[in-house]
C-alpha cells in the first residue's frame, strides 16, 4: 500500500505510532490522516477510513491498524515491485565488544560499530538502532503479499472466528514487517502435530487451551504473544529426525528467534505452569523436541531462560500498566529495552538468512543479554510480588542498585531504568522545592496538601496548626534516597507557600533540572539551594517586613510586666472593677481604662500597643495550666463556670496577623497569659501589703505597752512581704529576663523559620519550667495558697483597722466584727467573703497567730518541694528562690523543729 502510494512512511513508522502509549500516541484524526495518505489512490479509500475511525473510537488503535490492512488484502493488492532476498538492503550498525571480535571474525566483517544507548542491552552481537527513516519504501511493499487464508479451524467456521484468525494473522505480518522481512520467506508457527507420533508426552498449553485458537488481538496488548495458538497451520510440520544436523540448526534457530518474542513453535513447547500463581505467572519452562540431536537441544537449553525472562517481563509490564506515573514511566523504560532486543533478533534474524548464523554463535551473542534480562526479570518480580508502587517502587530500585556493585553492565542497565522511572517523582519535586505546588494526581508524592485547611478558615483557638497541619509528610512515600532530606524538602515547599500567601511572588534566583543520578546525587545539591533561597525569603518577610522582633517586644512589654509604670497605672484604675464577680465585671470598662492607661503611660510610644486587650478567662490560672498541659480544651469548655472574681479571670491577649501569628500563634499566647496571670496575682498580693503596712503606720503613736499587742501582726505583715517580693524578683529578674537576653543572642543567627520557631518555643519553656507553671511540679499550687493566705490576711486587718485608735483594746475581735457587718455598704456586697477555719471566739493575737502558723506551714512545704527537686536536677535554678526567701536560715530553724516534733509522735 505504501509503495503504490508512493507515501513518505515506513511500514516500521506506521507501526511504531499504532503501538506507542497513551501519553505518547497520535489522536484519533492523526492516525487516520496517515492511513489516508498511504491509500488515497485506492478506490475505497473514504469508505476505509470512516470505518477505520469508528474503530480507534472504541478500540485499541493496533486492532484498528489490522482492520485496514485486512481490507486492502482482500483486494488481492499486488505489489508495484518486488524484491528478492538477496536484493533487500542489509542494515549492519552494530555494536561490538572485543570479546565477539576475537571470537568471531565473519562477524567483524560483516558488522560495523555503533553508538549504544545507557538502556540498551549488553550483548556481544551487533545492535541495530532503527530509526523510522532507515527502511526503505519499495521493500516494504513486499511486505504485505496476499496469501491462502487457513482453512482448518479449531472452534468453528463462523464469519466471527474467521475474522479473529484474519487479523491475527495480520498482526504477525506487521510484527514481521518491523523485523524487515518479505512474506516469501515467512512461515508461520507450527503445530503441536508433529509432536503427537513422538514418544514424548504431548504437552498442551493451558493459555491455548482456554483461549480459543485465532484469539482477538483486543484480549493481548502491549505486543505480548505469551505463546498463544494464534492459528492453526494445515502445512505438515517437517519431521526433525530425518533432517541432517545442519537443518535441524537452522529450523532450531528459526524457532528459537520466535520463542523469544513468545510465539509458540512445535519444538519447544512451553510447558503449563503451576495454577497457583505466584512465580510460575512470571516464569516459563520449556519442553524440547525429545528427537532434536542432543548438542544442539543443550545449547537450546542455555539460551531458553532468555526467552522465559523475556516474555515474563512483558506480562508483567501488562500487569503494571496504569499504577501511577512511576510504573508508567518504568514501563516506558521497558518498552526501550524490548525495543533493543527486537532488533537485537533482527540482526540474529539477518545473519540467519546469510547462513551466517550458528547456535554456538547465537548463544555467545546472547548469553550477556540473558544475564541482563534475568536481572531486570528479577527486580520486576520483586515489585510485583511486594505491589510496589511510586516511592516503594523507586526505593526498590535503589536497593537493587546498591546490591549489583560487582556487576557494572547490570548495574547500568538498573541505574537507567530508575532514571527513568524516577522521572515523574523528580519533576513533582523540583515543583515543591521551587515554587510551592504539589501537582499529585496519584498520591504518589512524599508530601501532602490538606487543600481545605487554610490560614484564613482554621479555627480561632488553633490557628498555629496551620503550619502543623496544611502540609504532612507520608514516610510510606519517601523514596530511601530522599529519607535524609524530607524534613527539608516539606520545609522548603511550606516557605515557599508562606510568602506567597503574604502576596509576594516566588522567584527563584534559577531554574535547575532536577532529576536522580545516583553516581553525581546533583539532585541534593538542588534541594539545598532550593531551600536556602526559601528560608532566606520567609526571614526576610518575617523579620523585616512584618517586624516580628518589634511585636515579641511588646509582647514582653506588656504579658511579662516590663512596662512598670503601665502596670501600676492599669491596676490602680482597674482595681475596683476587678474586686468584683467575674459575672459582675463590664469588659467595656476594662477595655476603656486599659485604653486610657495606654495613652497616659510610658506606653503611648509603642506602635503595636493596639494589638493589646482585655480578656476574661472562664477559669483560673490552675485551670488554664492544665488545659495548655493537657490538651483537653472540650473538657473545660463543658465544665461549669466557677465563682471566681474578675483579677483571678483576668489576662491580657495580643492579636496579631498572618504571618507573625505563625510565631505568636494561639498555644504561644496562651502561655505567655500563664506568666502574666502569675507574675499579675503576685503584684496585687504586693499591693495590698502595701497598703496595709501603710494604714497600719498608726501604730506608730501607740505607748509601747499598746503597740505590743500589734507586733506580731507587724511581723507576720513583713514575712509575708518579704516572700512575695522576692518571688516577683526571682521570677522576672532571675528567669524572665537571663532568658530573654539568650533568645535574643540566639535570634541574630537564624537561618529560617523553623529555628525562629524553635527558640522562641525554648524561651516560652524555660521560662514556664523555671517560673513553676510546667507539668514536672505542682509548685503552682503552692504559690497560689501563699497568695490566698496573704490576701485573707489583708482582708482581716483592714477589717481590724477601726479598733486601732483604742490602744487598750480588750473585746473580742469577732464581736466587733459582727457589729460592723452592716449590709447598708455597697462594697460588702461585691467583697468576697474570707473564708478561714479561725475560731469566731479567738481574740486578735490568736487570730494572728493562727494566720503566722497557717503561712508559715505552706512556706516550709513549698520550699521542702523546692529542694526536693533541685537535688533532682541541679540545672534548674529554684535553689536561687529558696536562698531568698530563707536567707538567714529563719525557715531552715523551723522545718528542724517540725520534724523533731514529728519523730517524737
Amino acid at each position: 500500500v505504501i509503495a503504490f502510494a508512493r507515501a513518505p512512511y515506513t511500514s516500521d513508522s506506521i507501526l511504531r505510532e499504532f503501538r506507542a502509549t497513551d501519553d505518547k500516541r497520535l489522536s484519533v484524526d492523526e492516525l487516520v490522516d496517515i492511513l489516508t495518505t498511504i491509500s488515497r489512490k485506492r478506490p475505497n479509500c473514504d469508505e476505509v477510513a470512516t470505518e477505520v475511525k469508528q474503530v480507534l473510537r472504541s478500540k485499541d488503535p493496533m486492532y484498528a491498524l489490522l482492520v485496514f490492512v485486512k481490507r486492502y488484502s482482500e483486494d488481492d493488492l499486488s505489489p508495484r515491485s518486488s524484491l528478492k532476498n538477496s536484493e533487500m538492503t542489509t542494515i549492519t550498525s552494530p555494536l561490538q565488544s572485543k570479546s565477539s571480535i576475537a571470537a568471531s571474525s565473519a562477524a567483524r566483517a560483516s558488522l560495523a560499530e555503533v553508538p549504544h544507548d545507557s538502556l540498551s542491552l549488553p550483548t556481544s552481537t551487533p545492535v541495530i538502532h532503527r530509526k523510522p527513516g532507515d527502511y526503505d519504501a519499495n521493500a516494504a511493499g513486499e511486505l504485505f503479499v496476499s496469501r491462502p487464508l487457513p482453512l482448518g479451524r479449531s472452534q468453528g467456521n463462523s464469519e466471527e472466528d474467521r475474522d479473529r484468525g484474519d487479523l491475527s494473522l495480520m498482526k504477525e505480518r506487521l510484527l514481521l514487517g518491523a523485523s524487515n522481512r518479505s512474506l516469501s520467506t515467512f512461515r508461520a508457527p507450527p503445530t503441536e502435530k508433529s509432536l503427537k507420533n513422538s514418544s514424548q508426552k504431548t504437552i498442551v498449553n493451558p493459555l491455548s487451551a482456554a483461549t480459543p485458537a485465532g484469539i482477538s488481538d483486543e484480549s493481548r496488548t502491549h505486543s505480548l504473544w505469551d505463546f498463544y495458538n494464534v492459528d492453526e497451520n494445515t502445512a505438515p510440520d517437517p519431521e526433525i529426525a530425518a533432517l541432517p544436523i545442519e537443518s535441524q540448526q537452522t529450523e532450531m534457530l528459526t524457532q528459537l528467534l520466535y520463542c523469544f518474542t513468545g510465539i509458540r513453535v512445535p519444538f519447544i513447547v512451553p510447558i503449563p505452569p503451576d495454577p497457583s500463581g505466584g512465580l510460575a505467572r512470571y516464569k516459563t519452562e520449556f519442553a524440547i523436541h525429545n528427537q532434536v540431536e542432543r548438542s544442539l537441544a543443550e545449547l537450546v537449553r542455555q539460551i531458553l531462560p532468555l526467552a522465559s525472562h523475556f516474555v515474563g517481563i512483558q506480562r508483567m509490564i501488562a500487569d503494571m500498566d496504569g499504577q501511577g506515573q512511576v510504573i508508567n514511566a518504568l514501563n516506558a523504560a521497558l518498552s526501550d529495552i524490548s525495543h533493543d532486543f527486537y532488533l537485537l533478533l533482527i540482526q540474529a534474524e539477518e545473519e540467519l538468512q546469510r547462513n551466517e548464523l550458528t547456535m554456538q554463535k547465537l548463544v555467545y551473542y546472547m548469553q550477556p543479554t540473558v544475564w541482563v534480562m534475568e536481572e531486570i526479570w528479577t527486580t520486576l518480580f520483586g515489585l510485583q510480588q511486594g505491589e510496589l508502587r511510586g516511592a516503594a517502587a523507586l526505593t526498590h530500585l535503589h536497593g537493587r542498585i546498591k546490591r549489583l556493585e560487582g556487576d557494572r553492565e547490570a548495574q547500568d542497565v538498573i541505574i537507567g531504568l530508575m532514571r527513568k522511572a524516577a522521572e515523574p517523582y523528580m519533576r513533582m519535586l523540583q515543583l515543591w522545592i521551587q515554587k510551592g505546588v504539589i501537582v499529585d494526581r496519584q498520591q504518589e508524592f512524599l508530601v501532602e496538601d490538606y487543600e481545605g485547611v487554610h490560614c484564613d478558615q482554621l479555627p480561632k483557638h488553633y490557628s498555629d496548626g496551620y503550619w502543623e497541619k496544611r502540609y504532612t509528610l507520608r514516610r510510606d512515600h519517601i523514596p530511601s534516597f530522599l529519607e535524609k532530606y524530607s524534613d527539608k524538602i516539606l520545609r522548603t515547599g511550606k516557605y515557599l507557600n508562606v510568602v506567597r500567601q503574604c502576596g509576594k511572588r516566588v522567584m527563584p534566583t534559577q531554574q535547575m533540572h532536577l532529576e536522580f543520578d545516583p553516581t553525581s546525587e546533583q539532585h541534593v545539591s538542588v534541594i539545598n539551594e532550593a531551600y536556602y533561597f526559601a528560608a532566606r525569603m520567609l526571614l526576610d518577610v518575617l523579620l523585616t517586613e512584618n517586624d516580628l522582633m518589634g511585636h515579641l517586644q511588646s509582647v514582653k512589654r506588656y504579658l511579662l510586666l516590663n512596662q512598670g509604670d503601665f502596670t501600676m497605672q492599669f491596676m490602680d484604675a482597674c482595681e475596683d472593677e476587678l474586686s468584683k464577680n467575674v459575672d459582675l465585671v463590664l469588659p467595656m470598662t476594662l477595655e476603656n481604662l486599659l485604653g486610657l492607661t495606654l495613652r497616659i503611660s510610658s506606653a503611648r510610644d509603642d506602635p503595636y500597643k493596639d494589638h493589646l486587650y482585655c480578656e476574661l478567662l472562664p477559669y483560673d490560672l490552675v485551670t488554664q495550666m492544665s488545659k495548655i498541659i493537657d490538651k483537653k480544651e472540650e473538657y473545660w469548655q463543658m465544665q461549669d463556670r466557677l465563682d471566681l472574681t474578675g483579677l483571678e479571670c483576668f489576662a491580657f491577649s495580643y492579636e496579631v496577623k498572618w504571618p507573625v501569628s505563625l510565631v505568636l500563634n494561639h498555644l504561644a499566647i496562651a502561655q505567655y497569659q500563664m506568666l502574666f496571670r502569675q507574675l499579675f496575682y503576685c503584684k496585687h498580693v504586693e499591693r495590698q501589703l502595701c497598703k496595709i503596712w501603710k494604714e497600719n503606720s498608726i501604730a506608730k503613736k501607740f505607748s509601747p505597752q499598746a503597740a505590743e499587742l500589734y507586733r506580731s501582726a507587724f511581723t507576720l505583715r513583713q514575712r509575708m512581704m518579704n516572700a512575695i517580693q522576692n518571688l516577683e524578683y526571682y521570677m522576672m529578674i532571675e528567669i524572665i529576663e537571663p532568658n530573654w537576653h539568650i533568645f535574643i543572642e540566639k535570634m541574630q543567627a537564624v537561618e529560617n523559620v523553623d529555628n525562629v520557631l524553635q527558640l522562641h518555643q525554648d524561651f516560652i519553656d524555660s521560662c514556664l519550667k523555671n517560673c513553676m507553671l510546667s507539668e514536672s511540679s505542682h509548685l503552682n499550687r503552692a504559690i497560689f495558697k501563699l497568695c490566698k493566705i496573704c490576701l485573707k490576711f489583708c482582708d482581716f486587718i483592714q477589717r481590724s483597722q477601726r479598733f486601732f485608735l483604742d490602744a487598750e483594746l480588750k473585746s473580742m475581735v469577732c464581736d466587733s466584727s459582727d457589729d460592723s457587718s452592716d449590709d447598708s455598704d455597697p462594697e460588702c456586697l461585691h467583697r468576697p467573703q474570707v473564708e478561714t477555719s479561725l475560731d469566731p471566739t479567738d481574740t486578735f493575737s490568736e487570730r494572728v497567730k493562727r494566720f503566722d502558723l497557717e503561712f508559715t506551714g505552706i512556706l516550709i512545704s513549698f520550699l521542702k518541694k523546692i529542694n526536693i527537686i533541685a537535688k533532682e536536677n541541679t540545672a534548674d535554678r529554684f535553689m536561687n528562690l529558696v536562698n531568698r526567701i530563707n536567707f538567714n536560715g529563719f525557715y531552715t530553724d523551723l522545718m528542724d523543729k517540725l520534724c523533731m516534733k514529728d519523730a517524737m509522735g
